[in-house]
C-alpha cells in the first residue's frame, strides 16, 4: 500500500453564538468528511465548550475540536482553504505531528 504521507492534527474553535449543538455537529461532521475524502482521519477528539483566553469577536467561549489525520502533503493547505471560509468559525490551526 502506497504511503499517504504525513501526520498532522487540525485546531478548529467553533463560534457558540452563531451555531447551536445541531449546526456546531454538522461543522464537526463536515470536516470529519472532507479528511475522511482525502486521507485517513485517525481521530475526531471534541472538547466541548471552553472559556477563550481572549475574545475573539466579542465571544468569550468556544467549542474545541481536535482531528488527528494522515494525508498528502498537499491536502493541509485545502483544509485550511475550507475552514477560513466557513461561517461558524472563530479559529484554526493545521500542524504537522511528529
Amino acid at each position: 500500500m502506497a504511503k499517504l504521507g504525513e501526520k498532522y492534527e487540525a485546531m478548529v474553535v467553533l463560534s457558540v453564538k452563531a451555531n447551536d449543538e445541531e449546526q456546531i455537529k454538522a461543522l464537526v461532521e463536515k470536516f470529519s468528511n472532507l479528511i475522511k475524502n482525502n486521507g485517513t482521519l485517525e481521530g475526531v477528539d471534541e472538547w466541548g465548550k471552553r472559556k477563550l483566553a481572549y475574545d475573539i469577536n466579542y465571544e468569550s467561549e468556544g467549542y474545541y475540536v481536535l482531528y488527528n489525520f494522515e494525508s498528502k502533503p498537499d491536502f493541509p493547505a485545502e483544509l485550511e482553504r475550507v475552514i477560513s471560509i466557513t461561517d461558524g468559525v472563530l479559529r484554526s490551526m493545521v500542524v504537522l505531528r511528529k
